[in-house]
């Protein structure tokens, strides 16, 4: 029970007290007639009312308006016109044309085709070639190396390590914690929200063009839609608040140094000079002189001469005159007029006036009525217990 719902029962108590006469009680303690002792005690009762609200509610209504629109009307028409066209006139006459061709005229005469043969003929002989070589000799001998070499050498020896290591201490502190809860409020009345578009089948709708006051109707079919959803009541919760002081333990890490003493072993490398024997092997070139036979082979030619006449058939150009008649053709352009019937399509506007149905959205309040529950404080008489007296 908060200060201000104690404050309120002690205020009616009062109150009833003052207007509800108590029995007296006799002299020893007890109660006169057996009367009863009684005790007020506050209690919360919760009644219901009733309460008119508003919500808005989203109607459409339809204006009649006349609109005056231009409406094509094709119409077909016959015309004339008049084309001066060329006609050709062809002429054929006869003339003379001299030319010069070339005759072949074939004589067979006799040419030297006389040639050379040559012949190879292949001699065989030997000849004596000296040439040097190197022999390889191998010889071994043995030499001596000195090298140095690392000796690990351990030890051991103490190092000091400091190390820090965390120490907890608790202590208690006093905090206001807010121990309160949420309470459902209502705060308004929200629009309906608008769905997405969706692919819907959308039927022929005549709208007017504000800039040139044409109606125009859209094709039936499908198209994106977009839908509003009802308005709906919002449901706030408010925090109520109940601060209490509480007492919270609080664990802290304190630092702390530790020294602590390490073995360490440690290596060093002691420098050693050593010897040993390396056997070497070592190559040396020796020339030597060498004979050998080779065949060689002397190639000398023969020259031949071979007579032979060949007859060739020569071709000469002799020229010749000649008249030949040629038939030759003009063509003259005539000009020449015509008529010639053609259809032209004419585009006439007729005014044409209709009256459409204009659509916009109307709100309005709609009262409803909501039960809500009411809390009461009221004074209540509890009975203590009957008295010893009439006990007994």
């Amino acid at each position: 029970m908060t200060a201000s719902s104690y404050l309120r029962c002690v205020l009616a108590g009062t109150m009833v007290l003052g207007l509800v006469p108590v029995a007296p009680a006799s002299a020893n303690g007890g109660c006169d007639s057996c009367g009863q002792t009684y005790r007020l005690e506050c209690q919360t009762i919760f009644e219901e009312q009733q309460v008119t609200a508003y919500r808005t509610v989203c109607e459409t209504a339809f204006e009649e308006r006349e609109v005056t629109r231009q409406i094509p009307v094709m119409e077909t028409q016959q015309r004339e016109r008049r084309v001066t066209v060329l006609k050709p006139v062809t002429e054929t006459s006869v003339r003379q044309e001299r030319y010069t061709v070339q005759r072949p005229v074939v004589e067979t005469q006799y040419r030297d085709a006389s040639y050379n043969v040559v012949r190879n003929i292949v001699e065989t002989s030997q000849r004596e070639e000296r040439f040097t070589v190197q022999r390889p000799v191998i010889e071994t001998s043995v030499r001596q190396e000195r090298y140095c070499v690392q000796r690990p050498v351990v030890e051991t020896q103490e190092r000091q390590q400091v190390r820090t290591v965390m120490r907890p201490v608790t202590t208690c502190t006093q905090q206001v914690v807010d121990q309160g809860c949420f309470v459902n409020q209502v705060v308004g009345v929200a629009p309906g929200a608008s769905t997405g578009p969706r692919l819907q089948w959308v039927p022929p709708i005549q709208t007017v063009n504000p800039a040139t006051g044409q109606v125009q109707t859209t094709r039936p079919g499908l198209g994106w839609v977009t839908q509003q959803a009802p308005a709906q009541a919002v449901v706030q919760q408010v925090w109520k608040p109940n601060l209490v002081t509480v007492q919270v333990p609080v664990t802290q890490m304190v630092p702390e140094q530790v020294i602590d003493r390490i073995p360490v072993q440690v290596t060093r490398m002691v420098t050693e000079e050593q010897v040993r024997e390396v056997p070497v092997q070592t190559t040396r070139m020796v020339c030597e002189e060498q004979v050998r036979m080779v065949p060689v082979q002397t190639c000398r030619q023969v020259v031949e001469r071979v007579e032979r006449q060949v007859p060739v058939q020569v071709t000469r150009m002799v020229c010749e005159e000649r008249v030949r008649e040629v038939p030759v053709t003009t063509c003259k352009m005539v000009r020449e007029e015509r008529v010639e019937p053609y259809t032209v399509q004419v585009c006439k506007l007729v005014t044409k006036v209709e009256k459409v149905q204009v659509p916009h959205t109307v709100q309005k309040q709609v009262p409803f009525t909501q039960t809500i529950r009411v809390p009461r404080t009221v004074m209540v008489r509890v009975p203590v217990g009957p008295c010893d007296a009439c006990a007994g």
